[in-house]
């Protein structure tokens, strides 16, 4: 499949799947048969997304275990992890204050009228939020066995023994030292091309989890809700201009490059509501566009568990909705303490299933607020999960390739970087 037609295919992939979901409900006959029906095209979602997953682990420990073998130095893995972090922390902050503002501004939840009193055989939330907690997701992120970790896809885990095998590599420069970097280097150029032949597929999964999500939920559902998804998509856009305003600050017109080479990674994570979907064509791309590799396979994973920006948006609107339903007014001060604490709790989604309704799901009781208006918004996680999904692609994206921008041709031991790449077409690449 050449590239180019690639992101065409998606697209059509995408409307085949809203016709096709749309028919499947109307002629279904009943609720049960829409939702046998939809179980085959999930059948076929499940395996394009199975097939992804069998792609990351050894990905993300191949391209992060060469990068930091290149680096060679420790400093450098330092200077490059906090300005990840300061960038993920402020890029935070300013998605949780545009997603208060806006549902502050334009009230979906109001006019509802709900009584949380009504509501209370249905109060448990029907996600599991047993296991979420800072202890739980601080013990987590060391891994038991490395095995274990890329079994379970395990990102986080996955990035944590990479570092130790990285730095032990560039630290045991005898014979053969090289050979066996080479070896990574191989490995990694083989699994660039499984991921070709997978995301010849890709169309086909998109088509069926379209499919799928249309033939249970039926197109009524997006008119039902289509105050709330369509505000909520309207600050999903704003929140983009924001991210390509920063990166333009700091890549000048070569961002709108960047935008342009991420378009397939966007489409997937939005069709298949996946980040991991879009990982190995997001590397992809962040290459193209001139990223090191030592950078892109050290920022990217790590903004793939500190760095969601969609999902802290969902998670402002998703609370702020179900108090206004509830006729629960919030303070100023009260929904800044929210703000404060989602800062804290969605640092711990990284390998937690549906983790954005996870982190909701734990936060309403922390502020008194009724644990079952998350059935509100269940049924449409979809369509706001594939938003959030894509927005986090845009984010990662966006801000790995500012901070491979900042990273200088030479590292400090005075070798060159024979990995990278200028970064801009019209700018040369320096440090910022």
């Amino acid at each position: 499949m050449k590239k180019n037609k690639l992101p065409r295919r998606i697209a059509i992939g995408i409307v085949l799947g809203v016709l096709a979901g749309w028919a499947c409900h109307e002629f279904a006959g009943s609720e049960q048969a829409a939702k046998d029906i939809a179980s085959y095209f999930s059948m076929i979602t499940d395996i394009f997304l199975r097939l992804i997953k069998m792609i990351i682990a050894p990905l993300v420990f191949a391209t992060l275990v060469g990068g930091i073998a290149s680096m060679g130095s420790s400093r450098s893995v330092g200077r490059i992890g906090m300005r990840a972090m300061a960038w993920f922390v402020t890029a935070s902050v300013i998605s949780l204050i545009i997603g208060m503002g806006l549902v502050n501004l334009f009230s979906p939840g109001v006019g509802l009228n709900l009584d949380a009193a009504q509501h209370v055989s249905a109060t448990a939330a029907p996600v599991n939020t047993g296991d979420f907690s800072l202890k739980v997701f601080i013990s987590h992120v060391f891994p038991r066995s490395i095995a274990e970790a890329m079994a379970n896809n395990e990102i986080l885990q996955i990035v944590v023994f990479s570092l130790f095998f990285g730095f032990a590599l560039a630290g045991v420069k005898r014979a053969g030292y090289t050979k066996i970097v080479d070896c990574i280097d191989e490995l990694a150029k083989v699994m660039f091309r499984i991921t070709d032949y997978v995301m010849a597929f890709a169309p086909i999964g998109v088509f069926a989890a379209i499919a799928s999500a249309i033939t249970t939920q039926g197109l009524g559902l997006l008119v039902d809700y289509g105050k709330l998804i369509a505000e909520f998509y309207l600050g999903i856009l704003i929140l983009w201009a924001v991210l390509f305003g920063a990166g333009y600050l700091f890549l000048g017109k070569s961002v709108f490059t960047l935008g342009k080479l991420i378009r397939e990674p966007i489409l997937l994570a939005f069709s298949t509501a996946s980040s991991e979907s879009a990982y190995p064509k997001t590397m992809e791309a962040l290459e193209k566009f001139g990223a090191p590799k030592r950078v892109s396979s050290f920022v990217l994973p790590l903004g793939y568990s500190f760095n969601l920006d969609g999902s802290m948006m969902y998670q402002a609107f998703a609370i702020m909705f179900i108090a206004q339903a509830y006729n629960i007014d919030l303070s100023f001060t009260q929904q800044l303490l929210i703000l404060l604490t989602l800062m804290i709790t969605s640092k711990g989604m990284a390998g937690v299933a549906r983790a954005s309704v996870v982190v909701v799901a734990a936060t309403l009781p922390m502020f008194n607020l009724p644990e079952a208006g998350l059935l509100l918004i269940i049924g449409i996680d979809q369509f706001l999960d594939m938003a959030r999904t894509a927005t986090n692609v845009v984010g990662n994206s966006i801000a790995t390739a500012v901070i491979a921008k900042s990273e200088p041709l030479y590292d400090p031991e005075g070798n060159e970087d024979t990995s990278s790449h200028h970064l801009a077409p019209d700018r040369p690449a320096t440090a910022a």
